[in-house]
Parts: structure tokens; C-alpha cells; sequence
């Protein structure tokens, strides 16, 4: 039996050959975020997009998670570009983290997509050098002739890119769908990928996120319906929540709004940034007198009003989780409806059933996507991915975006379309793929861990500081404390305990106390007092044993002894 590609020992890479092409993902494989790949030829890099992965309840504390830089981190100079596909945040949110470790590497995507990022950058006060791009153009990046394809997605002015070398021609889709009555009425381009398909493609990396999905994805045109029989029917105000970044979502409800006399509000940073950004290029079509600052909307009757905001995977900073928690100038109560226009990021279930849960407990009428259609995905379902992979026809194909069970069932997919098993490498994030004459293979996998945003920290917070801080909120926490004498080696004071976070009685730990002393004492007379560290390990056992046995709990145990 083999072993899964998944959980396979691979070595370090070989040496790159001249003219072979290596494909390098470092994120975006086996999770549903931070999508970064790097292609290698002739010694120039060129990475495809840059995002982040938001955290899960079992990463405490974590703000965001980076993709590794480690195995390019000592070539930034050999860098060309970093091409956007485009401007959701698991695609370019661990730009200004890339670039601040070298700001002018240039930025290369479509109009909108390189004002999401400019916007974002100078927060973090960089300024990038950007060329922006269109589909149907072609731009030379070093060794990388780069072609841009229309892509229809869930945020408008999204690309696929074709990568011509000398190795031969790989087609990145980024994420994508095939919606064939898209409100901006940008289609993806198929003519180009049947173009690319005939000129033919080796390597074919295509969006997973949706693979298990049967049939095709629902057209972005049967949400406004939907949103606008909810308005129709609510009495007090309306709460949406979305993407920042999904325009077309809030083009629906700006015309939703506007079609039952209320007023639009956007609440959060983001969403105002962005939408900002949108409505000035052209991109978001406000009808006029629509928009309100939400400072206005205190005068205002509830059943006029309608807030755009954050906040839809359920963070607790977002404006929903603070609204839930009654943390926000928003109040909502009996009879408001609160509509979760966007889907489900997986991992993100708890976090955004607690959000609704607390809005439910507040009197509100939740309206999410299990219980209405008020979001339809931006990925193509099997159906579509069937369809290009029969226009394409590619030598190989790598699945992308998408985690273990999104890529194997991509590769399914593919398989059925005829592309032979060997044909199609499923891989983990670092592992490294060479291509060359047509023959795409792993060849081994570089460094590519979680890196960790933490406040103002980036990658000093580790597994091991994760797993301290599990314990910590699960298990609990005791301290020890005892002094032994520096000139006779004897017990001075102590021990003294401190629990916190464990549900037992003071005296629980009073009974404790000569069962600890007696241990420490013999530690000392084994230790002549000396080795304090054997001290503590003494304290530390005692314990430990008995957290484990009568409290059925391993709680953080931190023994100190002090010489005096």
C-alpha cells in the first residue's frame, strides 16, 4: 500500500536544472487560506498571491497566519513580482508582512485589486511599486511571460494568469466560477482557456474550494430576489453582514434598500475603506441618497435604516460579534433582522453559530445561508471544474485552494476527465514540483510552517506557546512557591499553592501541603540544597500526580524556589 501524498517523507529538493520550472505552494494546500505559490526558473522567482488563513478556537490569541517565508526569505532579491489574482483577503492580506521585508517588489494585478492593497499598505506605511494589468494582456516578468484571463468571482476584477517559460506553460486559475449571468456581466473567459488549451497547457493549478459541491454554483442573480423579500417583510432595522471586500453583495443590498426607502450605513473599518474605494472606481453603483454616515442613523426610524457591516465568520472584534455582545452603538433587539450574507469558512462554525446564537438571545430574526439563500459561493462547483478541465485538456494538474478533501476530490475530477493518475500531484504546502518537457513531479518540500500574528508579534508565538495558552483557558493553573537557605541548604518558607481557573476549595490544597514539603525536604537532603531546578521538578511531581489522579485535570504547574 502507498503511502498518502499528504503524509509522505519528502526530501530536501535537488538543485534546480536549468530551464525546468519549480512550483513551490506555501499555503493553500490542505486549508482554506493564506494561497501563496512561488514559481522558480533560470534562478528569478515570481510568487502568485499572498494571503492569510484566519485562526481557529485552537489558536488562542492568534490575530492572523501567515504563509512561510523561510525558503525565500535569503532570495527577496531574485523576486520579479508577486502577481494578485485578486483582492480577497486569503489572496493578498500577508502582503504588507512580505514587504516589509523588501518594499519595492513590485505588485501586479487588476485596477481593483491594487487599490484593496494599496489602501491596506498604507496602514502599514509602505507604499508599493504597482503595475496594474487587464485580462487579455500580456506582461513580461523576468524569465515569465505572464497572460491575464477574466475570471468571474465573488469580488469583480479577478484574473487567471497563463505563466509561459521555457519549461512550458502553466495556467493558475486563482479562485474562480463560471457564473453566466454575473451582475458585472465580466464572464471567465473560456475562449482564452479553450486558446490555452489548444496551444496547450502543462501544468494546470486550479481553485478546489468547491470540488465536492455536485452540479454548478448558483448564480450571484438569485440573492437580490431574496434580499429584497426579506427587507420587504422586516419592521425595524436590518443588520447584513458580508466580506469587507464583496462588492457585489453589497450592490444587492444598496438595491434592495433603495427599493423599500431605507438607508444604507457601513459599519467597520474595512467595509468603509473598501466600499469606498469600489464606489469611486466605478465598480459599486450607490443610487443617490442612499448612503449614510452611521452617525445619522440615531435620528433615524428603524425601519428606514439598513447597516452594511463586518463581521460575518463570527470574530468577536468585527462589528456583528460586537453588536452581539452588546459591545457596539448599534442595539438590536425584538424584531430586527440581522441577514449573514456570506458562506461558512470552515473552522469558523463555532465562532459564527455563538455570534448568532447571541443575536437570537437578544430577540433579533437571523437570516444565514442554512435557512435562506442570501449567499451563493464564488467557487466553481464539480460540474465547472468537469467543463475546464474537457476545454483545457491539460498534461498535468495540480489541485489548489481547498483543503485535503477539496483536493483529492479535485483530483478526482480530473481524473474522470481523462488526465492520468500519475498526471495529477496532490501535495501538501511545501512541497516542491518540477516541471519540465511536458512531466510534472514532486522532487521534494521545503520548510512551511504556521507563522503566527499575535498583537504586534509576528512568528515569535509558537505551537508550544499555543498548546501553554490551551492549557491555560482548559486545564488551569497552579503555582508553587518555597525558599530554602543559601548557607544551610534547609526550607525556609513555604510551600506556598495558588490555583486559578480550577474549581476545588483552598482547603484541597491545604491537605496538599505536607505531602509537598516532605518531597522538597527530601530533595534537599538528596541535592544538599543546591540544584534548585530538582527542587522544582520535586514540587512539580507531587503536584501534578495529584491534579491527574484526584482532580482528573493536567493543569499548567509553575513550582519557584527562591535561594535567601
Amino acid at each position: 500500500m502507498s503511502e498518502s501524498p499528504f503524509h509522505a517523507k519528502l526530501g530536501t529538493p535537488p538543485k534546480l536544472k536549468s530551464g525546468t520550472l519549480r512550483v513551490t505552494p506555501l499555503g493553500g494546500l490542505g486549508e482554506v487560506g493564506r494561497n501563496m505559490t512561488v514559481f522558480e526558473i533560470d534562478g528569478r522567482l515570481l510568487i502568485v498571491d499572498c494571503g492569510v488563513l484566519f485562526p481557529e478556537e485552537s489558536q488562542p490569541g492568534v490575530d492572523l497566519i501567515l504563509p512561510d517565508f523561510t525558503s525565500i526569505r535569503d532570495r527577496l532579491d531574485d523576486i520579479v513580482a508577486i502577481v494578485l489574482t485578486h483582492g480577497h483577503e486569503d489572496h493578498i492580506g500577508a502582503v504588507p508582512y512580505l514587504l516589509r521585508l523588501k518594499p519595492d517588489i513590485p505588485l501586479v494585478g487588476s485596477q481593483l485589486t491594487l487599490a484593496f492593497i494599496e489602501a491596506k499598505l498604507k496602514e502599514h506605511r509602505i507604499k508599493p511599486l504597482t503595475m496594474a494589468v487587464k485580462e487579455g494582456e500580456f506582461q513580461d516578468l523576468g524569465p515569465f511571460e505572464c497572460e491575464f484571463v477574466a475570471v468571474n468571482h465573488s469580488i469583480p476584477d479577478a484574473l487567471a494568469v497563463a505563466i509561459h517559460t521555457d519549461a512550458g506553460t502553466v495556467l493558475h486559475t486563482g479562485d474562480f466560477k463560471m457564473d453566466q449571468l454575473p451582475l458585472d456581466g465580466r464572464l471567465t473567459d473560456l475562449r482564452a482557456f479553450a486558446r490555452l488549451g489548444e496551444e496547450g497547457v502543462d501544468l494546470f493549478l486550479v481553485d478546489s474550494t468547491n470540488a465536492e459541491v455536485p452540479g454548478f454554483t448558483v448564480q450571484e442573480r438569485e440573492i437580490g430576489p431574496v434580499l429584497e423579500g426579506i427587507f420587504a417583510k422586516s419592521e425595524k432595522k436590518v443588520v447584513v453582514a458580508s466580506f469587507s471586500s464583496h462588492v457585489h453583495r453589497v450592490q444587492q443590498v444598496f438595491d434592495a434598500a433603495a427599493k423599500h426607502g431605507r438607508k444604507v450605513a457601513f459599519v467597520g473599518r474595512s467595509m468603509v475603506r473598501n466600499m469606498t474605494i469600489a464606489a469611486e472606481m466605478g465598480y459599486l453603483n450607490i443610487p443617490k441618497n442612499t448612503l449614510i454616515d452611521v452617525r445619522k442613523t440615531d435620528s433615524m426610524p428603524d425601519d428606514k435604516v439598513v447597516f452594511m457591516c463586518t463581521g460575518s465568520q463570527g470574530e468577536p472584534m468585527a462589528a456583528l460579534g460586537r453588536i452581539a455582545n452588546r459591545n457596539h452603538r448599534i442595539e438590536v433587539g425584538e424584531g430586527d433582522t440581522i441577514i449573514l450574507a456570506s458562506s461558512l469558512i470552515p473552522g469558523n462554525e463555532t465562532d459564527v453559530f455563538r455570534v448568532v446564537n447571541g443575536l437570537l438571545a437578544l430577540g433579533a430574526n437571523v437570516v444565514h445561508q442554512a435557512n435562506a439563500r442570501v449567499h451563493v459561493s464564488g467557487h466553481a462547483s464539480a460540474g465547472e471544474l468537469l467543463y475546464c478541465y474537457n476545454i483545457l485538456q491539460p498534461k498535468n494538474v495540480m489541485p489548489v485552494h481547498g483543503e485535503v478533501r477539496h483536493l483529492i476530490a479535485n483530483g478526482d475530477i480530473a481524473h474522470s476527465s481523462g488526465v492520468p493518475r500519475e498526471n495529477i500531484i496532490l501535495t501538501r504546502d511545501g512541497g516542491v514540483v518540477d516541471l519540465k518537457d511536458g512531466v510534472a513531479k514532486v522532487v521534494g518540500e521545503v520548510e512551511c510552517g504556521y507563522v503566527y500574528v499575535d498583537g504586534s508579534s509576528v512568528g515569535e508565538v509558537s505551537e508550544s506557546d499555543l498548546k501553554d495558552r490551551r492549557i491555560l483557558s482548559e486545564e488551569g493553573f497552579i503555582s508553587l512557591f518555597a525558599v530554602v537557605s543559601s548557607e544551610t541548604g534547609e526550607l525556609v518558607t513555604g510551600p506556598e499553592i495558588h490555583a486559578r481557573g480550577i474549581a476545588e476549595d483552598d482547603d484541597v490544597f491545604e491537605k496538599l501541603k505536607p505531602q509537598i514539603k516532605k518531597a522538597l525536604v527530601r530533595a534537599i537532603e538528596e541535592e544538599k540544597g543546591h540544584d534548585t531546578v530538582q527542587l522544582q521538578q520535586a514540587m512539580r511531581r507531587v503536584v501534578g500526580r495529584f491534579a491527574s489522579q484526584r482532580l482528573r485535570r493536567r493543569p499548567m504547574i509553575i513550582p519557584v524556589v527562591v535561594k535567601a
